[in-house]
C-alpha cells in the first residue's frame, strides 16, 4: 500500500516542497516505509504540523494552505487510498468534486441535459468550508461504517496536529488543512450527510405530479386551428399558428407539479426549482438550517442566492447557466429553445482573462519571457489559451473568446519581436501555421525545437482549437503515454541496485525537481549525466552515493 501511495504522489509538484521539516521525497526508501509501518503497528506515529501559507483569492482575501511533510503526505495517501475505495460507491451521483471520473464538466454537463423548465436557481457556497469542518462530526460520520479504533484515532491525530506559522504553533480546533492529500476525500465524505439530506428529504418533498396540466388557453387555439383547416381558411391557420408559438402548451404555474433538482462540486451546490419563489425560499432555509445544525457549517450570505433562471443567470463554476425563451425559434414544428438550459461564458471572465495581455488599454509583450527561448514562449502562451478554451467549450456563447484569443496572439508576437527585436508582422509570418482539426484546417502559431536523429522535434503551438461550442467537451490536454500510476520507479526500487555504481545493498530514491535543474550543475557530473540520459527526475543509488550527490563531490564510475 506504500509503495502504491509513493508511486501515485511521487512526480506531483509539491512532493519536493518541505513543510515544518526540511525531509522531501528526496531519499525515499524501503527502511523508511519500513519505520513508519512498525510506528503505525504500535500506534507510535504522529502526524506533524502543518507549514501554513496563505494564498490570495479572488476576492482579495487570503485562503490558508497547508503543508504537510512529505510523510505525512505518504501516509495521508495510503488512508485516502482505503477510504476512497469504500466510500466512492456510496457517494451521490450528484456530487462531482474530487472523485475519479468526474469533474466540473460532468457537473454543468449534467444541468445542461436535465434541467430544462427550471424557474429558480438557488445558489449554495459553504463559507470556510474547509476551514470549518467539525472535527468530532467528521469522527462521528466515519464510526458509522468504520469501526476500527485505531483508524479514528488516527485520522483525529491527523486533524488536531495544528500547524505551524512564522514558526508559533497554533490549534486546529476545526477544519482540515487545505492542501492536505486526505483532505479532499474527507470533506466529500463530510458533506455527503448533505446530499443524503437533499435527496432523501428535500427532493421528495418538493417533487409531486407526473406532468403539467394542458394550458386551456393553448387548447382553444389548436382547436380553433383544426376549425380553420376544415374550412379551408389557410390565412386564419397562419394567424392561429403565430398566436399558438406564443402561448405556453402547459400550465407554467400548475400548483399539481414541483421539480427539485441538485448538483454539488466540493463545497459549491446549486439546485433548479420547478414552482413558486417562495417555496424556494422555504428550500433555502432549510437547507441553511441543516447545515448549521447538522454540519455545523455556515452558508455564506453574499453567495446564497435565489436568481429566476429566465430573467437571470446563476453562477456556477466559472459559468454563468440560465433558461432560455424563444417563442420564433422553431424546429420541425416546435419550441425547442424554450425551457433549455444555457452555458454562457460570462463577460466577466473574458474582460479578465484577456486584462492579464494589456497594458495601457492594448496588448503588451511580457517582459518576464524575454530571455526564454521562441519555444518556451509560445509554449507558455499556448497551454493558457487552451487551458482556458478548454474549459469553456461547454458554452454556447465561446465564440466570444475570439476576443481573448487575439489579446493573447497579439501579446505572444510582440514578447516574440521584443526578444528578436523585430516586428509584429514578421513574427506572425516566421511562426504562422496550419492544422488539420476535427472542424477543418485551423491557422495558429508554432515554435519547435529539433532533436537527435530518429527523434521527432518538440513542436509549441498556440491557437488551432475551433472556438465551436461541443456539448460532449470534457477537459483534456495532451495524451500522456502512461496515466496509471507509476510503476516503473517502485520495481527499479524493489531490485536494490544502485545505478551509479552498481552496488547491491539498501537503496534510496533521489530527486530532482525537474530536469531543467540537471543543467545547473557547472561542470556536469556523472549522475547528471544518467539522469539527463535518461530523461529521469529520479535515480535510485546506495546511501554513499547519495551523500555524494548531496555534497556535490564526483561520484564513483557509472556501471556499464
Amino acid at each position: 500500500m506504500y509503495l502504491l501511495a509513493y508511486g501515485r504522489i511521487y512526480s506531483n509538484k509539491g512532493a519536493m516542497t518541505p513543510g515544518v521539516t526540511q525531509e522531501t521525497v528526496d531519499g525515499m526508501s524501503l527502511d523508511k516505509i519500513g519505520r513508519i509501518i512498525d510506528a503505525m503497528r504500535h500506534e507510535r506515529y504522529r502526524f506533524s504540523p502543518v507549514k501554513r501559507a496563505s494564498i490570495p483569492k479572488k476576492s482579495g482575501k487570503l485562503r490558508p494552505l497547508g503543508l504537510p511533510t512529505w510523510t505525512d503526505k505518504l501516509v495521508g495517501e495510503v488512508m485516502r487510498l482505503l477510504l476512497e475505495a469504500y466510500y466512492e460507491p456510496q457517494f451521490s451521483d450528484r456530487s462531482h468534486g474530487f472523485r475519479p471520473g468526474r469533474g466540473c464538466h460532468t457537473a454543468l454537463t449534467e444541468v445542461s441535459n436535465t434541467w430544462t423548465g427550471t424557474t429558480w436557481f438557488i445558489e449554495g457556497d459553504i463559507s470556510d468550508c474547509f476551514g470549518s469542518i467539525d472535527h468530532q462530526v467528521v469522527i462521528e460520520t466515519l464510526s458509522e461504517r468504520i469501526h476500527d479504533g485505531r483508524f479514528l484515532r488516527l485520522v483525529r491525530n491527523m486533524l488536531e496536529a495544528g500547524y505551524m506559522e512564522e514558526w508559533t504553533w497554533g490549534a486546529t480546533l476545526s477544519g482540515a488543512p487545505q492542501g492536505g492529500v486526505l483532505s479532499p476525500l474527507l470533506s466529500n465524505i463530510y458533506l455527503h450527510r448533505l446530499d443524503r439530506f437533499v435527496e432523501k428529504v428535500l427532493i421528495p418533498q418538493y417533487t409531486r405530479g407526473r406532468s403539467r396540466v394542458r394550458n386551456p388557453a393553448y387548447l382553444k387555439v389548436v382547436n380553433a386551428i383544426a376549425r380553420a383547416r376544415r374550412r379551408g381558411d389557410r390565412t386564419e391557420v397562419r394567424s392561429l399558428r403565430k398566436q399558438q408559438r406564443s402561448i405556453p402548451s402547459v400550465d407554467p404555474n400548475d400548483p399539481g407539479y414541483r421539480r427539485l433538482r441538485y448538483v454539488r462540486y466540493a463545497d459549491d451546490t446549486l439546485l433548479g426549482f420547478i414552482g413558486p419563489k417562495s417555496e424556494a425560499e422555504e428550500i433555502k432555509r432549510r437547507l441553511a438550517a441543516f447545515l448549521r445544525d447538522d454540519l455545523k457549517l455556515e452558508m455564506s450570505p453574499e453567495k446564497t442566492l435565489i436568481t429566476h433562471a429566465r430573467k437571470g443567470a446563476a453562477t456556477f463554476l466559472g459559468y454563468e447557466i440560465a433558461v432560455q425563451h424563444n417563442d420564433r425559434q422553431a424546429t420541425r414544428g416546435r419550441r425547442t429553445a424554450n425551457g433549455s438550459i444555457a452555458l454562457r461564458v460570462p463577460a466577466k471572465v473574458i474582460r479578465e482573462k484577456a486584462a492579464l495581455y494589456f497594458s495601457r488599454g492594448k496588448p503588451a509583450h511580457r517582459p518576464q519571457l524575454l530571455n526564454d527561448d521562441d519555444y518556451t514562449i509560445v509554449n507558455v502562451y499556448g497551454a493558457e489559451y487552451r487551458g482556458i478554451v478548454q474549459y469553456y467549450l461547454l458554452a454556447g456563447n465561446v465564440c466570444r473568446l475570439h476576443r481573448l484569443r487575439w489579446a493573447m496572439e497579439t501579446s505572444l508576437l510582440k514578447t516574440l519581436a521584443a526578444k528578436h527585436r523585430s516586428t509584429v508582422s514578421k513574427m506572425a509570418a516566421r511562426y504562422k501555421a496550419k492544422v488539420e482539426t476535427p472542424y477543418g484546417s485551423r491557422t495558429c502559431f508554432e515554435a519547435s525545437v529539433p532533436r537527435s536523429a530518429g527523434r521527432k522535434p518538440l513542436v509549441a503551438r498556440f491557437g488551432g482549437i475551433s472556438l465551436t461550442r461541443q456539448k460532449a467537451e470534457v477537459l483534456a490536454d495532451r495524451q500522456v503515454a502512461n496515466p496509471r500510476p507509476r510503476k516503473e520507479l517502485i520495481n527499479r526500487l524493489l531490485k536494490g541496485k544502485c545505478e551509479l555504481c552498481g552496488t547491491p545493498e539498501d537503496v534510496r530514491v533521489h530527486h530532482i525537481r525537474k530536469l531543467a535543474d540537471l543543467d545547473k550543475g557547472d561542470p556536469p557530473t556523472e549522475w547528471r549525466q544518467v539522469m539527463a540520459k535518461k530523461r529521469r527526475k529520479t535515480l535510485v543509488v546506495c546511501i554513499g552515493c547519495h551523500d555524494t550527490i548531496h555534497s556535490g563531490k564526483p561520484t564513483s564510475s557509472v556501471t556499464k
